[in-house]
Parts: structure tokens; sequence; C-alpha cells
């Protein structure tokens, strides 16, 4: 079976409080690299390593590439097991295949969506996978 990840902006947030506070231009704004409803496609293939490459071959949806090494460091051991085919975050979301994480900018943070697709490649895969239940529930959920 094959796997992609998908990863999709569901928001920004400005903490104007605490730029105006802390950082070297008090009215940084929101983060320049994403906006809700951004779309990342990523293949792990021997022809197409979009996580080795770093974005420079990912697509997104417009056609762009990623934008900012320091979500990729938030969030790219997600996207690995995403396309290892693995939980990405056992018992933790309503889904093994997905989780919702964020970047490390504290003033300005990006809330994204990251989701694992798998491919079936034979109509075996194909069934094998009708017949999962990837979801979890709070009697099921890691509380830390």
């Amino acid at each position: 079976m094959k796997h992609q990840c998908k990863v999709t902006v569901l928001e920004t947030r400005v903490f104007e409080d605490l730029q105006e506070a802390y950082l070297a231009d008090p009215k940084s704004g929101p983060c320049p690299c994403f906006k809700p409803g951004d779309v990342f496609i990523f293949d792990r293939e021997p022809d197409k390593d979009d996580f080795y490459h770093l974005g420079r071959k990912t697509r997104m949806k417009d056609g762009g590439d990623w934008p900012c090494g320091e979500a990729w460091d938030a969030i790219s051991r997600y996207i690995y097991s995403a396309l290892q085919g693995g939980a990405i975050m056992r018992n933790w979301t309503n889904d093994d295949r997905m989780m919702i994480a964020c970047c490390n900018d504290g003033t300005r943070p990006v809330i994204f969506k990251i989701e694992r697709i798998d491919i079936p490649e034979s109509s075996e895969e194909e069934r094998w996978l009708a017949r999962q239940d990837f979801s979890n529930t709070a009697d099921d959920a890691y509380t830390g």
C-alpha cells in the first residue's frame, strides 16, 4: 500500500499583546507564510521524495512550495509517520490517520491538520483497508 500525507492549514492566530511585549517588531501581525485553506500533498516514493527534499518538490494546491522551515520542524515527524503508513497520533485524535498540530511561533501560530492518505495497490489491500476502524473515542484516549 502506498501512502501520501495531506497537510491543510486550518487557521492562523495572532497574539498582538505578546507581539507588543516581546517582539523586535511589535506590529509583526499574522504569519506571512500560510493562510487558512492552504493544502500541501507529500509523497515518498523512489522517484518523488517530498519528505527528503523538504518542499523543493512538494506541491501545494496552487503550485507553490513549503514556505517555512520552523513550521516544518514542528510537524515533520507527523508527516514522516503518515508517509510510512503509521498512526500519526495513536489514541489521541478521533482518527489515528489524522493529527492537529501547530508551528512553534508563539505570537502567531499556524494550526495544521495532518492526514495520512492510504492508496491501495491491489484489490486485497482495498478489502483490508475497508475492514479497518481507525476511530477513537474518549474511552480510548491517551491523556498523558
